[in-house]
């Protein structure tokens, strides 16, 4: 409920009186939970990102390139569609200049972004993958997810109602065939 209401309204928008109607709860109540709309930010923040690492922590090491980084893109993509929300109130956190989640970008997620392109290297390095820079790769997964929620109203009005209704099946048929066709190495038959 928490990250509908900072979706909508972004952090400053958001009251406590919101947040607790979205969440089906008195305002004592709420605060009973969480001291605060500060406090309520940081435990949605902190939860989206917990879900949030979770795919680019499951990309196996030991699993087919084409195969780990396709099912990357297929869960981001899924995410996405699942929870708009998440995206938009990340997004916007990142637009902020990250002032709840700083240490954790240059902590955590730094570190885990580093352990798997290391991983996206190391299948470069043996001839399975083309792939000159794996930290762009994960932030072009990441932009390309995210636009479909983070620019909902840019796609639905390009798209119309139809095209709207199929952007993520669609999205996703097409990021696949993006991702996997650019990182498929040349000696593999692919031009």
């Amino acid at each position: 409920a928490a990250l509908k209401v900072f979706s909508r309204a972004g952090y400053e928008g958001a009251t406590v009186d919101a947040l607790a109607e979205a969440a089906g709860m008195s305002k004592p109540n709420l605060l009973y939970y969480f001291s605060s709309k500060d406090a309520l930010y940081r435990a949605a923040l902190d939860s989206l990102m917990v879900d949030w690492l979770e795919p680019l922590g499951a990309i196996d090491p030991e699993g087919d390139p084409l195969q780990e980084i396709g099912g990357y893109v297929a869960r981001k993509l899924e995410m996405t569609a699942a929870s708009p929300e998440a995206s938009r109130v990340f997004a916007t956190e990142i637009i902020r200049g990250a002032p709840v989640l700083g240490e954790m970008l240059a902590g955590p997620l730094r570190a885990l972004v580093e352990e798997k392109s290391a991983v996206i290297s190391g299948w470069a390095a043996e001839g399975r993958i083309a792939c000159e820079a794996p930290q762009h790769l994960i932030f072009a997964i990441w932009a390309t997810t995210q636009h479909y929620a983070d620019f909902d109203a840019q796609v639905q009005a390009i798209l119309g109602p139809d095209g709207a209704a199929q952007r993520y099946d669609d999205a996703g048929r097409m990021l696949a065939g993006l991702f996997l066709r650019g990182l498929t190495p040349q000696s593999a038959g692919v031009s």
